[in-house]
């Protein structure tokens, strides 16, 4: 016998509100018609979900289970009634981004406001974290990633290629002058990535081997993350490779060895489930972001 969509909603309630009394307020019923319906579930599943417990109900492993069903239930639901709704109109609804903190904190905050102003009927959930987020398990809609993604579930999208350079403060460079040369390096303090940055970015690290032919240099500071990079060479602590989307309109950095060093590359992917294919709402987004990358990047 198939289950019953209403009394799966109601369970869902009830998981979530923790108790019978309050799952009733949200539902708009008494405590002793909710109960029923959750007991008749049980009976039709021969499983019991909940556990009483002093401070409510607890799920048991079963109720888990199913919970985590019809999450993904709901989930599916209600992007399938955002899609319908946005095939017949302008996009809306919650877009959940995540992307890796620097990037999103520094460049994507930078240039979000055209994009809100011009779809007004979208709201931007931006998730910062430098994990790679379970699109697949609902933990973002899309992800904007410096590397290529592992998943082969995912549908994956190039959407702009970064380049680096390496800089330095007006400040240092008065206290120790502009290196003419890659291997005047040796006599500069190199701010590095530490050992725990991944691929790419830690081929940032090119200033330890630039011009060199032996061992690499050791870097006079090691940070794991950009953006406190980017603020100790504004310091004039010292020198070190940043991507450029990181680095533009900064009034405090100077471009060193500007005609002497390889541009470093790296590309950049616009990553989402195969559910949302036809979404709008990302479709708008990407090109969005790839008009701002490429006006950037015209002025660079």
């Amino acid at each position: 016998m198939p289950l019953d969509w209403d009394k799966l909603r109601i369970f869902q309630t009830v998981a979530e509100a923790g108790s019978f009394t309050t799952a009733g307020s949200l539902l708009n019923s008494s405590q002793s018609a909710i109960s029923r319906q959750i007991k008749a579930l049980e009976e039709a599943m021969n499983v019991s979900l909940f556990t009483r417990h002093a401070r409510g109900l607890v799920l048991t492993q079963e109720g888990q289970q199913l919970f985590q069903t019809t999450q993904e239930m709901t989930q599916k639901i209600d992007e399938t009634q955002r899609d319908l709704a946005e095939s017949k109109g302008r996009p809306f609804g919650t877009l959940r981004v995540t992307t890796m903190v620097t990037f999103g904190a520094v460049w994507l905050t930078n240039h979000i406001r055209g994009f809100l102003e011009q779809y007004p009927e979208i709201d931007i959930q931006l998730i910062l974290d430098d994990r790679d987020l379970d699109l697949s398990a609902g933990e973002a809609d899309v992800a904007i990633r410096l590397h290529e993604i592992q998943q082969t579930d995912l549908i994956q999208r190039p959407l702009a290629s970064f380049h680096s350079h390496i800089y330095a403060s007006p400040e240092y460079l008065d206290r120790n002058g502009m290196p003419s040369t890659p291997e005047e390096i040796d006599h500069h303090d190199i701010i590095a990535f530490g050992n725990t940055v991944r691929e790419p970015l830690n081929r940032l690290n090119y200033t330890l081997t630039l011009g060199k032919t032996g061992k690499p240099r050791a870097p006079r500071m090691q940070i794991n993350n950009l953006y406190g990079i980017l603020n100790a060479v504004e310091q004039g602590v010292g020198i070190a490779a940043l991507p450029d989307y990181l680095t533009h309109n900064r009034k405090n950095l100077v471009r060193v060895l500007e005609d002497q060093t390889e541009d470093l590359t790296f590309p950049s992917y616009f990553c989402y489930p195969p559910e949302l294919r036809g979404s709008k709402r990302l479709a708008v987004f990407r090109d969005y972001l790839i008009q701002q990358i490429r006006a950037e990047q015209n002025i660079l």
